[in-house]
């Protein structure tokens, strides 16, 4: 089965190596992609269909009904703004569409409050071959395909 990963953001692809974080940077939470975002207020969509599992302002993770899980995370650090700027759209256990509307957030302001607005989007449990058709060095829209997972 191959899972079609979209992103959850608008912006320019690049690998996780050029996120500012070594978690990330090592894909020691799996494999995945980043997203430069648009410096502009936007909305923050779901990359897969399926259910919220982990939801916080900054994060959050869609399990699939086959299990696999993909994490969004907006921003590097941005868990010490406990919050602040971020505007949650749903709760824990909903179930949501591919597209649909998790999160508000404006990177240009994330960035201004000294945090890198990147966002990694990682496919949880994953082998690190397992990832494929990755959009790097593209730019993508909302809920453009970022990457498929064979599953």
């Amino acid at each position: 089965m191959t899972l079609s990963v979209g992103s959850p953001v608008a912006g320019r692809v690049v690998p996780l190596t050029e996120v500012p974080d070594p978690v990330f940077a090592q894909a020691m939470v799996g494999p995945g992609i980043a997203v430069e975002p648009d410096r502009v207020a936007a909305d923050v969509v779901s990359p897969v269909d399926g259910t919220i599992v982990t939801l916080h302002p900054h994060a959050f993770v869609v399990a699939t009904e086959s299990g696999a899980g993909v994490l969004v995370h907006l921003g590097i650090d941005t868990v010490k703004r406990k919050g602040e700027g971020f505007t949650l759209h749903v709760v824990k256990g909903e179930t949501v569409r591919a597209g649909q509307t998790v999160v508000s957030w404006d990177p240009a302001e994330v960035e201004a409050a000294g945090f890198a607005p990147i966002c990694p989007v990682i496919a949880l449990d994953a082998p690190a071959d397992g990832l494929g058709d990755l959009a790097e060095g593209s730019t993508v829209g909302v809920g453009e395909q970022l990457f498929s997972w064979q599953r």
